[in-house]
C-alpha cells in the first residue's frame, strides 16, 4: 500500500492505493473514490520501485526540463520532481489532475500538471520524456514523440508494441513502427513489468522502454511519409512503389527487406 499525506487550507488528504481500490480520502468528511476509466485506457503504475527506476533510467539531473505523459496518480511524477528542474505532468482524466494539484500545491513552480489529450496538445520544450500511456495509443503518442526533438525518453509499453520496435527485417513483427523507431533512436528493452505493478492488473505484460534520439534523417516529416507509403506496398520492390529506374541496390528490395538504415539513406536522396 502507498500513502502520500499533505495539509492544504486545514485539510489533511491521503492518497491510498490498495488492492482493492484507489480513493482520495479528505479528512473534511468527503470521500472520493478514483476508479480507471476503460476509455482511457488507465492502468495506473502503483509500484514505488518501478515508479523511481523509471526516473532513474531516465537519468533526470538538475537541469532537465521533463515531460510526463500519463500522471496518472502521480507515482512517477514524485521521483521525477525530486530531481528535474521542471516537470510537466500530462494527464487527460480531470478528477486525477484536480487531485495532483491538491497533493502537489506546495512545488507549483517545480510541477505543472496539464489536463489534456497529449495527441491534440503543443507540446512544450522538453530534454526528457517519461510517459506510462494507454497501450491502444502507443503508435500515435510514439510517431509524435518521434516527431519532436528530445534527447532521451523512458516509456511503458505492451511488451509485444516494444518488440515490433526492435523488431528486424525479414520478420514478422518487423513495420513501419520499427524502421521509424529504429531509425530516430536508438531502443533498449530494459525490464518486464510485474502486472501487479498496476491497477487494475494488465491482461497483457508490459515493458520499459528507453529510446535515445537519434539525429540522422534529414527531413522528418518527408521520411515519414516515405516510410509510409513504403510499407502500405510491403510486397513490391522499392523502384516500383516509387516509380523510379535509379541503380541502387536497395531499390531492388522489397520495403519488409530494408534495414532502417537503408530507408534512412533512401529517404535522405529522394
Amino acid at each position: 500500500v502507498y500513502f502520500r499525506g499533505f495539509d492544504t487550507l486545514g485539510e489533511i488528504a491521503v492518497l491510498f492505493i490498495a488492492s482493492l481500490g484507489i480513493g482520495l480520502m479528505l479528512h473534511s468528511n468527503k470521500t472520493c473514490d478514483i476508479k480507471a476509466v476503460s476509455s482511457l485506457g488507465q492502468y495506473f503504475l502503483v509500484d514505488d520501485g518501478v515508479a523511481a527506476r523509471m526516473a532513474e533510467y531516465a537519468s533526470v539531473g538538475g537541469g532537465d526540463i521533463v515531460l510526463e505523459i500519463g500522471a496518472g496518480v502521480g507515482s512517477v511524477t514524485e521521483e521525477l520532481a525530486k530531481k528535474a528542474k521542471r516537470v510537466y505532468a500530462v494527464e487527460k482524466d480531470k478528477e486525477l489532475c484536480e487531485i495532483l494539484r491538491e497533493l502537489y500545491n506546495d512545488k507549483k513552480g517545480k510541477i505543472e500538471v496539464i489536463e489534456a489529450d497529449i495527441m491534440k496538445l503543443e507540446l512544450p520544450e522538453f530534454d526528457k520524456v517519461v510517459a506510462s500511456i494507454p497501450y491502444s495509443l502507443s503508435s500515435p503518442i510514439t510517431y509524435k514523440l518521434l516527431r519532436h526533438n528530445f534527447g532521451l525518453g523512458v516509456l511503458l509499453y505492451q511488451k509485444e508494441f516494444s518488440q515490433k520496435m526492435i523488431a528486424k527485417p525479414e520478420s514478422n513483427l518487423y513495420g513501419r513502427l520499427s524502421v521509424i523507431a529504429q531509425a530516430l533512436a536508438d531502443i533498449e528493452i530494459l525490464e518486464i513489468v510485474h502486472r501487479d505493478a498496476f491497477y487494475p492488473s494488465p491482461h497483457v505484460k508490459t515493458a520499459i522502454v528507453r529510446l535515445k534520439e537519434k539525429r540522422v534523417v534529414k527531413d522528418k516529416q518527408k521520411f515519414f511519409e516515405f516510410v509510409t507509403l513504403a510499407f502500405e506496398h510491403r510486397r513490391k520492390m522499392m523502384r516500383h512503389i516509387f516509380k523510379t529506374t535509379g541503380a541502387l541496390t536497395e531499390l531492388a528490395k522489397r520495403p519488409e527487406e530494408l534495414s532502417p538504415e537503408e530507408f534512412v539513406q533512401l529517404s535522405n536522396r529522394f
